[in-house]
């Protein structure tokens, strides 16, 4: 009797062996994405509320109320105040106002300390004008004028206040000191203004200068020479 090999058989435990394996595969492939999954949910829910923290802007300290700027701070860009600022010519005024009081006070070294911070204000405004006016002289005349118009309104009462620190200095009997700031005075507006007749008059009565000025009309007349005919 002839035995026939039983090839369906083998065939189909080799099918079986193959779908065994496949099966165990893909159950290891199906646990192993599920683990990965799981684990990835969990970091993603971990990292949540850090994220949500970082975007959440921190609010300002005592009930919300605003907090001082840092006047040092270069992010701080504000409009300069000319009416509360005091590198202005109100800011100067304020100080000149306080030297008076002083004065009235009979408080001469706060008076000498605000007329020289006055004519410390006052000094650079001019100066700082002046840059302006120059430095648009030629590209924009309108600006320029504008700006050499304030360095002359901060060089007239920078010597104002020059002027009354020296009558401050007087008052004291310090002429070593009031002398200087009136020679100042009358280089800087002149000896004909009225503020360089002022001067002059403080240099005559202190006998720092003795040649009265301006002189009076007889000796004007007689130190005029004759006109030739």
């Amino acid at each position: 009797m002839v035995r026939y090999p039983k090839f369906e058989s083998v065939l189909f435990v080799a099918n079986s062996q193959s779908y065994s394996m496949i099966s165990s595969g893909s159950v290891r492939f199906l646990r192993l994405t599920g683990l990965v999954s799981l684990q990835l949910a969990v970091a993603v829910t971990l990292l949540r509320p850090l994220a949500a923290q970082a975007q959440v802007p921190s609010l300002p300290p005592s009930g919300g109320q605003a907090q001082p700027l840092d006047p040092n701070d270069p992010n701080n860009i504000r409009p300069l105040s000319q009416s509360a600022g005091l590198l202005s010519l109100q800011g100067g005024q304020r100080l000149m106002d306080d030297a008076s009081n002083a004065v009235s006070a009979q408080n001469y070294a706060l008076a000498t300390q605000k007329l020289q911070e006055a004519r410390q204000v006052f000094n650079q405004l001019s100066n700082f004008y002046q840059d302006l006016a120059s430095s648009f002289s030629g590209i924009d005349n309108r600006v320029a004028d504008s700006q050499r118009r304030k360095a002359l309104d901060a060089a007239q009462m920078r010597d104002q206040a020059t002027y009354q620190l020296a009558l401050v200095h007087r008052a004291q009997n310090q002429p070593e000191l009031a002398v200087p700031l009136l020679v100042q005075i009358i280089r800087s507006q002149q000896p004909t203004r009225d503020l360089g007749k002022k001067a002059y008059q403080q240099l005559f009565e202190l006998g720092f200068v003795d040649a009265q000025f301006p002189r009076s009309g007889s000796e004007q007349q007689s130190s005029t020479p004759a006109t030739p005919r």
